[in-house]
Formats: structure tokens, sequence, C-alpha cells
């Protein structure tokens, strides 16, 4: 579904991602960790070509991503749903607006078929009938769910979640990743959750990569990661000591 290849990312003389090769797989849900600075939110924009790398290249779908022109990334980016950190609603529009903001840039759908649509990705995130509220009137993990139905909402193949359970509370971070968890399985999508939270990492991932310092330095499936003996790797288990180990 997605391969990076060497790819390099540089700020003001800074090398913030050092040479990430990558493979991600059609159909499994990848979480790529790391502390703040890391480079790992850095490495998402990238995937949806929000920025361009410094060097590399970068595949979606065996098509080459980082030399298309804005209008060509366009078409790419239709392919992909992203939920932003913090939601990134516009608080002048109501829910259903919201949800229906890019079924309305870049499809011709006549307006019943866009609310029909909307109507459908609410209920999928367990928001039904909200369509007429507006965003500040929603606590923050009503907000991240009206963030992913309007991601869901273009039908795409991959969808990106940087930090989607930064500001939440452990129970609302829960019923996140089992949102998360439940939207792979009925839409069959690739997914890539960019996050710092270890316990939602092992509970949401097929594979988790972890990028330290800029630099990919691991990357294996759930239970292979946990016995990584790695220093850099073993220091992120430590926020697991509150949940057991047959719950991760």
């Amino acid at each position: 579904m997605i391969k990076i290849e060497d790819v390099g990312k540089v700020y003001d003389g800074k090398e913030v991602l050092k040479h990430i090769h990558l493979n991600i797989e059609d159909g499994e849900t990848l979480a790529i960790i790391g502390g703040s600075g890391s480079g790992k939110s850095t490495l998402l924009r990238l995937l949806i070509g929000l920025i361009r790398p410094s060097y590399g290249k970068i595949w979606v779908n065996d098509e080459e991503i980082t030399h298309l022109d804005e209008h060509e990334l366009d078409r790419v980016r239709l392919r992909m749903g992203m939920v932003f950190q913090y939601s990134a609603l516009f608080d002048s529009m109501t829910v259903g607006d919201n949800v229906a903001f890019g079924l309305r840039e870049h499809t011709k759908k006549s307006e019943e078929e866009i609310r029909a649509i909307v109507k459908e990705k609410l209920h999928i995130v367990g928001l039904d009938g909200v369509e007429n509220r507006m965003p500040p009137e929603l606590s923050g993990g009503m907000q991240k769910r009206v963030s992913l139905a309007r991601a869901i909402a273009i039908e795409p193949e991959i969808i990106l979640y940087d930090e989607p359970s930064s500001g939440l509370d452990p129970i609302m971070s829960e019923k996140i990743d089992q949102l998360i968890i439940h939207t792979q399985r009925e839409l069959h999508v690739t997914s890539i959750v960019v996050t710092h939270d270890m316990a939602s990492a092992c509970r949401i991932a097929d594979r988790i990569a972890m990028i330290y310092e800029g630099e990919l330095i691991a990357v294996a499936p759930v239970e292979e990661f946990k016995k990584l003996k790695d220093k850099r790797v073993q220091a992120f288990f430590h926020t697991l000591r509150t949940v057991k180990e047959d719950e991760a």
C-alpha cells in the first residue's frame, strides 16, 4: 500500500527525519510511536503530501508521489483520510457540514446523497442525530469522532491518525482506540496511527514502528516488539505499568 524509501526531512539545517525505509501493508494497522519531537508526525505529513521530503521517495499504491504537483497530489489524497491531533473541525460549520466538506469539494454527489453519507458515517462513529450541532458544543471525544466521520466520508483506502487520543482521559482514549479498530475492520482500510501512548499502540496495531531522534530504530509485530531488548524501546514500555500484560 505504501512504500517509504530512504526518506528524510531537513528544517533550518536540522535533519528531523533520517533515511527512513518502511513498507506499510494493505489492510494493516501500523502504530508509529516516539517521543515529542522525534519526527513521527512529520512522517505522517509527508505521507499525505502536506510537506515534501528533502530526499527519498514515497509510493502510494505503486505511484511515486514526491514529484507530484498539488493538483496531482489532490487526486492521491482522495484515497486518504486524516484525523488531526486537535480534530481540526470548522467551528463555524455544523457537524453535518464538517463531515460533508470533502464530498462537496471533491465529488459531484447530490445534496441528498451527501446527507445520506453524512448520516451513515456519523452512525458508524456512534454520533447519530448530531448533524445540526456546532463543534464547540461537543466534548473532545465527540469532536475526535466527528473528525473520523469526516475522514471516512470520502471512502478512503488509507486513514492517517495524528495523536488520536491526545487530550483525552484514559476511558475516552480507550473508546477512541476501539473505534479505530472497528473502523479498520468494517471498512478494510489501511490505518497509520501516530501516538506517544504505548498502551494504545499495543491495543490497536498489527505492527509497531518506533522513531527515535529522527531515525526508525525498530519495526515489528506487537508481541515481537514487546520483547525487543533495545533500551530506547524498553523505556517506552514503562508507560504500561498500569496495563496488564495480557491486556496489551
